[in-house]
């Protein structure tokens, strides 16, 4: 008999590992990944790319509606296109990173983005791995398993500055303040702040290495498999 679907949610705030994570989680497993920031850097490359306001909500949200943006959900090579458009490069510069708490605190693109991912992850055949920052609590309060990562403000900064290094790299210290305002923005708007669910599971992964990070995740679906539901 094949086994029933599985929805992941890990959640938690930049520098935790969660991309990383969620990616080697649903590769074990054989579950598709979906990773919700791209969408939302997608939605603000399209707005800055078309000249829109971002720190106009009402500008943002009236043309919130019309870029197509579509994800791909395989783990090993994800991929994202804004109107046919690879953008999976230019999403990750420092202006789309500096933009893009203004615009995900829109309601209306929150909404549109929030639909696409439930109808990504109810598409997904064998089940999906949804990493985000509302991801247990918004876009999918049933999750199967929900997952938050955490991790210290200087350990958090440690890992961007590496993910950085050769690119735009910044001063640790710049770059603790650049996550720490992030932080504010995204814990502090109105529409689906970050937020840990009630019912997850809360990983700090200060101390471990990804590996350990993995097979942590790995360990706690597998238990809810065993269990059944």
């Amino acid at each position: 008999m094949a086994e029933s679907p599985v929805v992941v949610a890990i959640d938690g705030p930049s520098g935790t590992g969660k991309s990383s994570t969620s990616k080697a989680v649903a590769v074990r497993l054989g579950l598709g990944y979906l990773d919700t920031g791209a969408q939302y850097r997608a939605m603000t490359w399209w707005m800055l790319t078309n000249g829109i306001d971002v720190d106009d909500p009402a500008a943002v949200a009236a043309a919130s509606a019309k870029p197509s943006i579509v994800s791909g959900t395989d783990p090993q090579n994800p991929t994202i296109t804004v109107d046919g458009t690879d953008v999976s490069a230019p999403i990750r510069g420092r202006e789309v990173t500096a933009a893009v708490s203004a615009v995900s605190a829109v309601p209306e693109v929150r909404s549109r983005i929030t639909e696409l991912q439930r109808s990504l992850a109810a598409e997904a055949p064998g089940g999906i791995v949804v990493e985000g920052r509302d991801i247990g609590t918004t876009v999918l309060p049933d999750a199967d398993v929900k997952i938050f990562l955490t991790a210290s403000p200087e350990a958090r900064a440690a890992r961007r500055s590496a993910e950085l290094k050769g690119k735009e790299a910044a001063d640790l210290a710049t770059t603790k303040e650049a996550l720490a305002r992030r932080d504010a923005a995204d814990s502090g708007r109105k529409t689906s702040p970050l937020a840990k669910a009630d019912d997850a599971v809360e990983v700090d992964t200060t101390e471990l290495t990804l590996p350990q990070v993995i097979e942590c995740v790995v360990t706690l679906v597998e238990e809810w498999k065993r269990r059944g539901r």
